[in-house]
């Protein structure tokens, strides 16, 4: 290969990965609704009143203590909202059943334990505080 090809590959490996990495960034910690409708209510066994943060962590996840600790401080000062951490080590059947692809995942669900928002990979407090607003004004 001559130079320049090898310049020329190596400038489209960094495009790729740097949009790749910008992609990645753009839905970390975002709320998506695309389980929507989903029910998980079979998991939890003290469901909140307003709602519940289902939050599915593994053993190794360093992000997943910092999102227990929001969802935490976030149900412990929200009334009627509690929250629930699963270890998919214990239960690996539940990354299928779910689609997780990343810990942390929290599924945010109604009273009724259906699914109305995914938060994948480390939430902010602003975001859970935001999605429990919207689903509060949804719920009649």
């Amino acid at each position: 290969m001559t130079p320049i090809a090898i310049a020329l590959s190596l400038a489209g490996l960094v495009a790729l990965a740097t949009v790749l990495g910008l992609a990645w960034r753009a839905t970390t910690g975002r709320v998506s609704t695309r389980s929507g409708g989903a029910r998980a209510g079979d998991l939890v066994t003290e469901p909140g009143s307003r709602a519940t943060l289902l939050q599915f962590s593994t053993e190794f996840c360093a992000p997943c203590t910092a999102t227990r600790r929001i969802l935490g401080e976030v149900a412990a000062t929200t009334p009627g909202v509690s929250h629930l951490e699963l270890d998919l080590t214990a239960r690996p059947e539940l990354a299928t059943r779910f689609g997780i692809l990343q810990t942390p995942t929290t599924l945010v669900l109604d009273p009724a334990g259906v699914v109305r928002g995914r938060i994948g990979g480390a939430p902010r407090r602003e975001t859970v505080l935001a999605t429990l607003a919207g689903l509060s004004a949804s719920t009649p």
